[in-house]
């Protein structure tokens, strides 16, 4: 008795299996960036509003966190904000390398709920560029955004939500 066919449909379902798995991670980036989904927002500057609508407001929170071992304390100065829908709103935001090392820091933005996160449009934010730190230096950063007229109706608050992350080693071996 030959196994042979059934060994050749075997390794054509893992064959299949790995390429539909290595293609997973593309088509999930095409769908979150059609459907808005996962809180991914653009990372390109937006271009400024035309109109406000002024019969709505929207609570935007902002929280920070760095990722594990990142020396980098990063918050806003103001926790939430009230914004009326296409009214553009400056927040700024502190940063300080707390090591003794001159460092880079990345910050990557997500918003919650994900459905609000292609509505978010901001025209100046610190993680659009890589931002380098001398050793315990502080600085402040402002972002400059507004949430969009056509958010959905049931969308009244909103959080964006920054990860910083320590890339000085990628830069210093890209050099």
């Amino acid at each position: 008795m030959s196994h042979a066919p059934l060994l050749k449909r075997l390794v054509v379902i893992c064959v299949g299996m790995f390429a539909f798995a290595f293609a997973l991670v593309p088509l999930y980036d095409v769908f979150c960036d059609v459907t808005g989904l996962n809180g991914k927002p653009s990372l390109e500057q937006a271009k400024q509003s035309t109109s406000v609508n002024e019969a709505r407001e929207i609570d935007v929170s902002f929280t920070t966190h760095a990722q594990s071992g990142a020396p980098f304390e990063v918050q806003s100065h103001e926790y939430s904000v009230v914004v009326k829908p296409g009214a553009m709103r400056e927040v700024l935001f502190r940063a300080k390398n707390t090591s003794n090392e001159d460092k880079v820091m990345q910050a990557v933005p997500s918003v919650s709920p994900g459905k609000a996160a292609k509505y978010l449009h901001k025209i100046a934010c610190f993680c659009f560029d890589q931002q380098p730190l001398k050793a315990g230096e502080e600085v402040e950063f402002k972002l400059l955004f507004y949430v969009d007229t056509q958010l959905p109706e049931d969308v009244e608050e909103l959080t964006l939500s920054y990860t910083v992350f320590d890339i000085s080693r990628q830069i210093v071996a890209s050099n």
